[in-house]
């Protein structure tokens, strides 16, 4: 009965209005039910874990891991390894499905392409379906990071999935603290660079910034530091092996870590007006 009165009210009621009215009621009842109907997308985030140490992930990225349906990282096509996924692995539940994106080790632009396109696909796919989905890179989400890679494709191919990132503490910024280095004071500037190509780009600047960072400085020390010397105007130049990792190492000398084994997590800070301080014990 009640539901028969209900109905003889809303009657009663359109009696009294307009066809206009009624017309443009029942079309805003039809958008509410359709947006109630439709599926909705899940968000992506690219969230950063830090150098190394679970720790040192911040708050905002740890709640997130804890909440998102699936996580993404990359890997090689030669195994199964993610140092991001290791990193982060204490603030993922262990009912959160952990899928490794992997990517060839080529030079091949062509081939790298695809395997970008492939993998925005299956990221999309899952937000699509309405999951939250992370994926997890080293460092900062935005600094050197294959995140930059997946967020161009993804806006290509669904630009209205929403896109939110992390931001987390760089390789460099945790080897300052951990010299108790300042990385840049005052009106001083700060340079950061991939060392995939030795120490060309500090030879072909003009202007020498007064702090240098050279990451992944990897099989490319020797020329790093061959760049420095041609300089003359650092006398102050250390590396960082593993920063924040249990094997972490310093070594205040960059001419022993130009004769030393390549290891691929290696920086190097240089600086102009300033002596690299001591390590914190």
């Amino acid at each position: 009965m009640r539901n028969e009165s209900k109905t003889k009210c809303q009657t009663e009621k359109y009696k009294d209005k307009g066809i206009g009215q009624q017309s443009e009621t029942i079309k805003t009842i039809q958008t509410i039910i359709e947006d109630i109907m439709k599926p909705k997308t899940g968000t992506l985030y690219g969230i950063g874990v830090g150098p190394g140490d679970p720790d040192l992930i911040t708050l905002k990225a740890a709640k997130i891991l804890n909440q998102v349906d699936v996580v993404f990282a990359a890997a090689s096509t030669k195994n199964n390894h993610s140092l991001a996924v290791n990193i982060a692995k204490p603030h993922i539940p262990e009912h959160t499905a952990v899928q490794m994106l992997r990517f060839p080790m080529t030079r091949d632009k062509n081939e790298t392409a695809r395997a970008w396109c492939q993998h925005a696909l299956t990221i999309v796919e899952e937000i699509e379906y309405g999951k939250n989905v992370a994926f997890l890179t080293l460092g900062d989400a935005m600094t050197y990071s294959t995140f930059g890679y997946i967020i161009k494709h993804v806006q290509k191919i669904a630009p209205h999935v929403e896109i939110q990132t992390v931001p987390g503490i760089t390789s460099y910024q945790a080897a300052a603290a951990r010299l108790n280095t300042p990385l840049v004071e005052g009106e001083e500037s700060l340079m950061v660079v991939s060392g995939v190509k030795g120490g060309n780009r500090l030879r072909e600047l003009a202007g020498k910034p007064e702090n240098v960072v050279f990451l992944k400085a990897y099989r490319n020390v020797g020329d790093i530091k061959d760049a420095i010397d041609e300089m003359g105007t650092y006398p102050s130049s250390v590396g960082v092996k593993n920063c924040s990792h249990p094997d972490e190492e310093i070594i205040p000398d960059i001419q022993e870590l130009s004769e030393r084994i390549p290891d691929y997590w290696t920086l190097i800070i240089a600086k102009q007006n300033s002596k690299n301080g001591s390590s914190a014990e």
